[in-house]
């Protein structure tokens, strides 16, 4: 037997494969051509125009003027459309639904299960991906643990439709600062992040949620918000400093990275001071502040229109704080734009509804400052350095990812234009038509 098997192996190798054992020839990749009538590509500050972008299986190939095609080719013709770079939101919570008023907060943490927010969530990043946004910074479950990891690994393998992601996992906070709070205490209720009290207790959280999947850190840098006379956002800080610059040591140790909730003045002071990465939301920076984010490269990322959305619904339960922040908000991102820090879209969404669109920030943006050209980079080459990710996204230009979306209109000269997304394209691979709607409905 054993000579057997030794002459038929010297009989394959002499005569090489067989037809049964040959390897296949990897098949040649998908050739796709968009044919843009604008191109805004994520870097220059001036539009293309009658441009054919080449998508070559999940990369983009060649972006030239517009050109005569192969016969037989693959076309998109996007010709009265104007493409830009996937959009990319850089705080999102597919975890949550909508989180006006503390009730629905508590309704989402105590009477839903966590596999049912689970399939939501899959849900929240299905719509963020037919919205237009290709990749997302997800900021932590809100009391789902680390579904957000596993949202991310379904998506990475083909399982479900979404976004690029990169999540925070779980959020560090200290005893008694975040809900669900007001029950008795003799009733054990969840919370909403990872309670840690002390320099050790955090390190550890740290180590903990990097080893299950967390590509950020989120800690929440203050509480309980009050106007001064001075129109100057004040709050409690949570963490002592101590504290603070553990957690940011341990995240930067291990090459990850620290993204600081903080709304008003001390606590976007003590974020700063401890080197945090990004602030978010940051109703009120310090000028003293802006000029140690630049100098450190701190980015902002503002979130005007979740505090617009939310201010009446918290306002009437309680605190009335929240009628004055908007304005102040609104302030404050003007100053940032004057000054030069660097500034990321982000929406919370998630904490409003995900049947908006998250596009609706991009207004705010400009009615407070930005251009629009700023205000669409801020969603895609400033994004995507905030993510570490500019060598793969955020710019049309051959060898990224050919994460593309298009619409019709110019946002250029009306921003509300990207609330109108009909076609994305994330990876190579086709999402949205202008001739078919989202497959959720909205």
């Amino acid at each position: 037997m054993l000579v057997r098997v030794l002459c038929m192996l010297a009989a394959s190798s002499a005569g090489g494969w067989s037809q049964a054992t040959k390897p296949s020839e990897a098949a040649p990749a998908r050739v796709v051509y968009l044919k843009c009538g604008t191109l805004i590509d994520g870097r220059s500050d001036q539009p293309r125009r009658s441009v054919v972008i080449t998508v070559t299986g999940e990369k983009i190939s060649e972006v030239k003027g517009g050109a005569s095609l192969p016969s037989g080719a693959e076309v998109v013709d996007l010709s009265t459309e104007t493409c830009l770079p996937g959009l990319i939101d850089t705080h999102t919570h597919v975890l949550l639904q909508g989180d006006i008023t503390p009730a629905d907060y508590d309704e989402q943490l105590l009477k839903q299960s966590r596999e049912y927010r689970t399939i939501l969530g899959t849900q929240a990043a299905r719509r963020a991906l037919e919205a237009g946004f290709t990749t997302i910074r997800d900021l932590e479950t809100e009391g789902a643990m680390y579904a957000d990891v596993d949202i991310k690994r379904a998506i990475n393998n083909g399982i479900i439709p979404g976004p690029r992601m990169q999540v925070a996992t779980r959020a560090l906070d200290v005893t008694g600062a975040y809900p669900l709070l007001g029950y008795s205490p003799e009733v054990e209720v969840p919370h909403g992040l990872q309670m840690v009290d002390g320099p050790d207790e955090a390190r550890k959280a740290v180590r903990e949620q990097i080893s299950y999947g967390a590509d950020w850190i989120k800690v929440y840098s203050d509480r309980s918000y009050r106007v001064r006379p001075d129109n100057t956002v004040d709050g409690i800080p949570t963490f002592t400093m101590e504290e603070l610059r553990a957690i940011v040591d341990e995240a930067h140790r291990q090459r990850h990275r620290v993204a600081s909730h903080a709304m008003a003045l001390n606590g976007v002071h003590n974020s700063v001071e401890a080197g945090v990465d990004t602030i978010e939301h940051g109703a009120y920076i310090a000028p003293e502040d802006m000029k140690a984010m630049i100098a450190k490269g701190i980015y902002y990322v503002p979130t005007l229109y979740v505090g617009e959305y939310v201010a009446e619904g918290r306002a009437t339960t309680g605190a009335p704080v929240w009628r004055e922040i908007p304005r102040i908000h609104g302030e404050t991102f003007r100053r940032a734009v004057q000054s030069g820090v660097k500034i990321a879209f982000g929406t919370d969404a998630g904490g409003f509804d995900w049947k908006m669109n998250p596009a609706v920030e991009f207004p705010l943006m400009v009615k407070y400052g930005m251009t629009p050209m700023q205000a669409i980079k801020s969603a895609t080459l400033v994004a995507s350095e905030l993510l570490d990710w500019q060598d793969q996204i955020g710019t049309v230009e051959p060898g990224k990812f050919a994460d593309l979306v298009a619409l019709p209109g110019d946002p250029l000269a009306d921003i509300t234009a990207l609330q109108k997304v009909n076609f994305v394209m994330k990876g190579g691979q086709i999402y949205r038509r202008p001739e078919r709607p989202p497959s959720i409905p909205r």
